[in-house]
């Protein structure tokens, strides 16, 4: 039964078979820990799962979502992917209800996990929690976030939107825009489409710049980026526009988070003379950084974008697991 679930499309079971054969039983902590030939193959993998997203390849595999904090999409998505391919999940959305309310450490709480699943996704305010879970799992772990550093499923999300509606990951003119120290979501994506050549243009206020080793990144392999405090004057030059929310939760003090949270707000009347091609992307939850009239422009994807998280985490999910 498993081994038809591609049958239907041309070489596709091939690549499937391939892709699940060198991914069985690995972590997905970081998105470097994926080759550029990967990253293609769980694409194109996701482009199958969106023709048709429910099939039984979970049945009888058990899915641990251990959120340490607040979700809603990258949750929900796991979980309707999941549930789409009919398998179970266990775990928890709120750590106050779960052991580590009552002291238990990080390093326990995985090791007992892994027993009662056959995979773990973790979502953590610590950097290198997902590195640290992974290490002490007996199953495969997947990074749904861990603090400021990565978020690599999100990433192979954004990868599908961008290749759908541009029709190629090459070359293109990205615009990052707003929180570019803490976002991780931008972190990833940056070290993602540096694979293809991209040109980054970082918008973000002093305090929220891009850290300089993600820019030392860049600079190693070669790439052009260039940092602005506005882009209102250059926005007819980008194909995607990748806003970002201002994260009130990892500012300590809140009077410094009053003066950078409506920094830019992203306006319909913004997009008269930009690219047809271009589209705008938003991991979400949008708060004021891109209004409401926009939301009918069509060059708007973000709400499409947050649909692809179910596809591409089908598609990473049955590669993780070694099923073709």
């Amino acid at each position: 039964m498993l081994w038809q679930f591609l049958s239907n499309f041309d070489n596709s079971s091939i690549y499937s078979s391939q892709c699940a054969n060198r991914m069985k039983n690995r972590s997905l902590v970081s998105i470097d820990d994926f080759s550029t030939e990967e990253m293609i193959e769980i694409l194109d993998l996701t482009e199958e799962f969106e023709k048709q997203p429910v099939r039984k390849l979970l049945e009888g595999k058990v899915i641990a979502t251990l959120f340490f904090e607040p979700s809603t999409r990258t949750r929900l998505s796991f979980e309707s992917a999941i549930n789409r391919l009919g398998g179970k999940i266990v775990g928890f959305s709120d750590s106050s209800t779960s052991s580590v309310s009552k002291g238990e450490t990080l390093h326990d709480t995985i090791k007992m996990v892994s027993s009662y699943s056959d995979l773990i996704v973790i979502r953590h305010p610590m950097e290198g929690s997902a590195r640290f879970a992974s290490e002490i799992a007996s199953v495969p772990v997947i990074n749904a976030g861990d603090g400021a550093n990565q978020h690599p499923t999100q990433t192979m999300l954004d990868l599908y939107s961008i290749r759908k509606t541009q029709g190629t990951l090459k070359d293109l003119n990205i615009f990052m825009v707003g929180d570019l120290k803490y976002g991780r979501t931008v972190h990833s994506l940056m070290m993602a489409m540096s694979r293809w050549n991209a040109t980054f243009n970082f918008i973000a206020p002093e305090e929220l710049k891009m850290p300089d080793e993600f820019k030392l990144y860049l600079e190693n392999m070669g790439l052009k980026y260039y940092e602005h405090s506005d882009f209102t004057d250059i926005i007819t030059k980008a194909d995607i526009i990748y806003m970002t929310r201002v994260q009130k939760e990892r500012f300590s003090d809140p009077i410094e988070y009053e003066k950078v949270k409506n920094v830019y707000v992203l306006r319909n009347s913004m997009l008269k003379n930009t690219k047809s091609n271009m589209r705008i992307l938003h991991p979400l939850p949008r708060v004021n950084e891109i209004h409401t009239d926009v939301d009918s422009n069509p060059k708007a994807y973000y709400f499409e974008q947050a649909l692809n998280g179910v596809y591409t985490r089908q598609a990473i999910l049955c590669s993780l697991l070694g099923i073709k």
